[in-house]
């Protein structure tokens, strides 16, 4: 059994597949507390690996299934069940620190949508070893990674993401830190930032939270 805190279908509002309508299943709890996390894990409901996979079936017309929280992988065993079940592309939203967890369900991952975590936005330090290794996990899937930032944002950060992102060839998506309905930070910012990463790296694209900006889930 594993808490769900919500299933529903929207449009993806980040990364290379914004646009795209997915079922999302939002798993409860995780093993970061960021700055900016806006979910809230207090309840849920219980859900069996074959109660799960029937309810995510009924969804037509949707590209695939964003397994998003929280941290999905800190549901590793249930994932094992639940996953071979799902008649759908499966499309992992995943903060990349959980490289051994992540290798026992990687059959089954069609796209991972990893985070880098910065410490200027999120207030954890030194995670850039435990991405390092999560995305070499990742070779042989579609994976890119998505980076909240704000005016916080360091040199030395964006030189370590770059790095990163050369290193394990990944496409990187920087996304500016959002409040309830705009950008925490202005559009000259924003476009200064993405030029200080194509400096270094060419695999870069600026893409804010379209949801919010439709007002959507």
């Amino acid at each position: 059994m594993v808490k769900i805190k919500e299933i529903f279908a929207s449009i993806q509002g980040e990364g290379p597949y914004v646009g795209y309508k997915q079922v999302f299943v939002r798993f409860c709890n995780c093993n970061l507390k960021c700055n900016y996390c806006d979910t809230d894990f207090a309840d849920g409901v219980d859900y069996n690996s074959c109660e799960l996979a029937d309810e995510v079936n009924k969804y037509v017309s949707v590209h695939s299934v964003s397994l998003t929280g929280g941290e999905p992988l800190l549901q590793v065993e249930f994932l094992k069940e639940f996953l071979p079940r799902v008649n759908k592309k499966i499309y992992l939203e995943t903060n990349a620190t959980l490289a051994e967890k992540f290798m026992e369900v990687k059959p089954f991952i069609d796209i991972v949508s990893a985070d880098i975590k910065l410490e200027s936005a999120t207030g954890i330090k030194d995670t850039y070893k435990f991405h390092d290794k999560f995305f070499e996990s990742c070779k042989g899937v579609e994976t890119f990674a998505k980076i909240v930032f704000n005016n916080k944002i360091t040199d030395e950060e964006i030189k370590k993401c770059c790095e990163l992102g050369k290193k394990h060839a990944i496409e990187l998506i920087l996304q500016p830190e959002m409040g309830a309905e705009n950008m925490l930070v202005s559009s000259e910012f924003c476009s200064e930032i993405l030029d200080k990463f194509l400096e270094k790296y060419e695999n870069v694209r600026l893409i804010p939270q379209v949801h919010k900006f439709l007002d959507v889930r």
